[in-house]
């Protein structure tokens, strides 16, 4: 016996990889994945080796892993691959406190954020 096997996540033309826990804020990993969102995988890995950001390597990485899924899991072909989706998730808060002036205290979070990036194959134009 055992559990079926559960239905693919993606369509047949698609694949992931998703980054759990990279120390940045959401809000500034959302930059970095509207850069890429909708461009061709080739010109988003060429912009992100590029970017001056420092968690810019980290989300070249996540494209990188995403294209070889497509590639070794479900032979896509990579010349047509185009980033479909590259969306931010909330990840856990570490909090800090900081002593501040007359016995109080100042609040430091520091931030995680999730990272999944879809890549899809364009399909045939005759």
């Amino acid at each position: 016996m055992g559990k079926p096997k559960t239905e693919r996540a993606e369509a047949e033309n698609e694949a992931k990889a998703v980054v759990h826990t990279l120390r940045v804020s959401p809000r500034k990993l959302n930059l970095l994945a509207g850069m890429i969102r909708g461009k061709k995988v080739d010109r988003a890995l060429a912009e992100l080796s590029f970017s001056k950001r420092r968690i810019a390597g980290d989300v070249k990485k996540a494209l990188e892993s995403a294209i070889a899924n497509a590639e070794n899991n479900h032979q896509l072909d990579v010349d047509r691959l185009y980033v479909a989706e590259a969306h931010v998730g909330r990840g856990l808060v570490i909090k800090r406190f900081r002593p501040r002036a007359r016995g109080r205290v100042g609040r430091i979070e520091k931030p995680f954020s999730n990272l999944t990036v879809v890549v899809r194959e364009r399909e045939e134009t005759a």
